[in-house]
């Protein structure tokens, strides 16, 4: 199952029917679990974990060095969920501290040359397209799809089941079941999301009169979100009180609507 060209370390840990391809190189303390298939020419560092019946594609590095001046070498730390793919180019990079973390989780996919920055948690089933970059610190949650060639900012937050269209630069949080594009403009609900994921008709509702009680006025969106909840207007579902417990938390401010 292993390539005669090839490098593995000795003290790295492979399932007994894991593959890996001509020229790959599976560093020391390295954990593939079963089915997962290595093509030619990746990189796996030391200490990574990769889950079951993963799919890495040629030139793909998993576990690089954070890319940021004066950190000390990391071993560890940087774990993808079974059933991810990992199409060409890929890079996923170490967290910036010993003990840290940078996780993809289960059933994502990362097409060619899109980027997972330090100390990323990529939740389950979310698909990075072309080129996407995510900088250091970046929170994306389950099922969300993010466009071709977008930027998100470090330390950004982006709730589950959004979607941020191709080229977008992201600088402000975004919240779950979100549509974004272009410079930080929310542009709705992701109705096409929420449609294929068969969410029920009270549930969207719901999420309706959360969005509008967070966007139609002005002023503080963490004041606009803490009045809603404690008006019981709206979050009476779970994705409706999750959208508005969004607002209640992070570092960079969030997106909003184009002014008119």
């Amino acid at each position: 199952m292993i390539h005669p060209t090839a490098v593995v370390h000795p003290s790295a840990q492979l399932a007994a029917d894991v593959r890996v391809g001509a020229y790959s190189i599976i560093e020391a303390g390295v954990g593939i679990a079963a089915g997962t298939r290595i093509a030619e020419h990746v990189v796996v560092r030391c200490g990574t974990d990769l889950g079951e019946n993963c799919e890495i594609d040629s030139f793909v590095q998993i576990g690089g060095q954070p890319q940021m001046l004066g950190c000390e070498a990391i071993v560890g730390g940087v774990t993808i969920g079974a059933r991810t793919v990992l199409r060409e180019g890929v890079t996923v990079n170490k967290p910036s501290k010993q003990g840290g973390s940078t996780t993809v989780g289960e059933d994502c996919f990362l097409m060619a040359n899109s980027h997972v920055g330090h100390d990323c948690q990529v939740g389950a089933q979310v698909t990075l397209a072309n080129n996407v970059m995510l900088a250091g610190h970046v929170h994306v949650g389950a099922g969300t799809f993010i466009g071709g060639g977008a930027g998100v900012h470090q330390f950004v937050r982006v709730g589950a089941r959004a979607m941020i269209a191709g080229n977008a630069s992201i600088s402000y949080d975004i919240p779950p079941f979100a549509m974004a594009a272009e410079r930080n403009e929310v542009r709705g609900l992701n109705f096409v999301g929420l449609r294929r994921s068969k969410t029920p008709s009270p549930v969207v509702s719901d999420l309706k009169r959360a969005y509008h009680a967070i966007y139609s006025g002005s002023g503080d969106l963490r004041q606009r979100a803490e009045t809603a909840i404690e008006q019981r207007e709206c979050g009476l579902e779970s994705a409706g009180l999750e959208f508005l417990q969004f607002f209640v938390g992070g570092q960079r401010g969030f997106a909003r609507p184009r002014s008119s």
